[in-house]
């Protein structure tokens, strides 16, 4: 089975800058989509960006668009997410995901622990 284990959550400010990473174990990284969820205490889960085994394509939120980028290394068997212009409204654990298609949804096999962002005012 696949592991996930996410890291580079903290305190931020309003504005700052974040990166997040999630480390994967398992001989077949690179077959898989991977993805970015995140939720907030007393909220559902929701996506945030998505990516392809090949890094050919990219999803994104509305929240995250133009603000996230996910990117992966196969070589390093690691996603990541740089998140900038944080903003209280990104306060969240965030979730990495490994599945056999980039979707939105939730239709992934494996989930890391998350990572908790916090973003001050």
């Amino acid at each position: 089975q696949v592991q996930l284990v996410e890291s580079g959550g903290g305190l931020v400010q309003a504005g700052g800058s974040l990166r997040l990473s999630c480390a994967a174990s398992g001989r077949t990284f690179s077959s898989y989509a991977m993805a970015w969820f995140r939720q907030a205490p007393g909220k559902e889960r929701e996506f945030v960006a998505a990516i392809s085994w090949s890094s050919s394509s990219a999803y994104y939120a509305d929240s995250a668009k133009g603000r996230f980028t996910i990117s992966r290394d196969n070589a390093k068997n690691t996603v990541y997410l740089q998140m900038s212009n944080l903003n209280p409204e990104d306060t969240a654990v965030y979730y990495c995901a490994a599945g056999f298609v980039a979707t939105m949804g939730g239709e992934y096999g494996y989930w890391g622990q998350g990572t908790q962002v916090t973003v001050s005012s």
